[in-house]
């Protein structure tokens, strides 16, 4: 019942039950990445009138997160690449690290030396910087 509920009403975890109907009425499906999200676009590649181009479309795995989608299947989603991840045989190079999902608002994500929330002390100034005062 609650797995019901959730593709009613909510957007922001997976799809709601209008997405996944509209994704079985017009949609093929094209791969699947690492994180599990899929990816779909209209089926035998008929174009959007709407748009002009063919319409596409992933359906995240678990939360809606833009930045969980991988730099190939970013391509392909925004047209730069013709060829979707899983129909090519792509490989990384050595200098390539792998992908993350950005981390903003989480605990894990990057804090700077000196920042309030991270456990470091702020470096001493050099002199360039004398703070306010009232009796100034």
């Amino acid at each position: 019942m609650i797995r019901l509920l959730t593709l009613i009403f909510t957007w922001w975890n997976g799809a709601t039950i209008g997405t996944l109907f509209h994704t079985w009425r017009k949609g093929e499906f094209v791969g699947v990445d690492q994180f599990g999200n899929r990816y779909f676009q209209t089926k035998g590649g008929v174009k959007d009138p709407a748009l002009g181009i063919v319409r596409r479309w992933v359906i995240y795995n678990g939360e809606a997160e833009a930045s969980r989608i991988p730099p190939g299947w970013y391509g392909w989603m925004h047209h730069k690449l013709a060829v979707p991840p899983s129909e090519e045989n792509y490989k990384a190079r050595e200098w390539e690290l792998p992908h993350l999902q950005n981390r903003t608002g989480t605990a894990d994500a990057w804090r700077p030396q000196g920042s309030i929330l991270s456990a470091g002390q702020r470096p001493k100034v050099t002199g360039d910087y004398t703070p306010w005062s009232p009796e100034a």
